[in-house]
């Protein structure tokens, strides 16, 4: 995968600032002892893309993206109809397969295409699509490190809302 524009910066989509912070330590504890080419990334790079983020806070970074993403998957799947037309089904098949096309961090457009190869989306009706979805996101997190959603709370996290009125997972 190719994390860098061809200017040599990182792919503000591919990384968020803790990444590219990591990445700028590795840098200056490895102090490289060959000269790097314009096209190869460097500290100097990292610190001036961080630095950039942090006083404009954006572009948004993968981590944000990821979240505002699946916030919208979710809420599709939540409200997507209980009984789909032809119609409809192709619209949420179409949609999932542009956006693995179109994501803006191509490690994770690229992820994504593999997995819809494997995991068609289940696009009987809203409980199905739902469950899909959170076990979609649930691999994800499990490749990422995270922790695995309760696929049972779908509607309860994303229609109705926690039982306690909370707004937190």
């Amino acid at each position: 995968m190719d994390y860098f524009d061809k200017n040599g910066k990182p792919c503000k989509a591919c990384f968020s600032v803790e990444d590219m912070m990591k990445m700028s330590k590795k840098f200056s504890e490895k102090k490289a002892t060959s000269s790097t080419s314009s096209t190869e990334i460097n500290e100097e790079t990292i610190q001036n893309v961080v630095e950039e983020r942090r006083v404009k806070q954006c572009p948004v970074d993968k981590d944000e993206l990821g979240r505002s993403t699946w916030n919208l998957l979710h809420t599709m799947a939540a409200y997507y109809s209980e009984k789909p037309s032809t119609e409809e089904k192709k619209t949420m098949e179409t949609t999932l397969t542009s956006l693995s096309k179109t994501y803006p961090c191509s490690y994770c457009a690229d992820d994504f295409r593999k997995d819809l190869k494997v995991h068609p989306p289940k696009l009987e009706n809203r409980d199905e699509l739902s469950k899909w979805m959170c076990e979609m996101h649930n691999r994800v997190n499990k490749k990422l490190g995270k922790d695995i959603f309760d696929c049972t709370k779908v509607k309860e996290r994303w229609l109705d809302g926690w039982k306690d009125g909370s707004c937190d997972p």
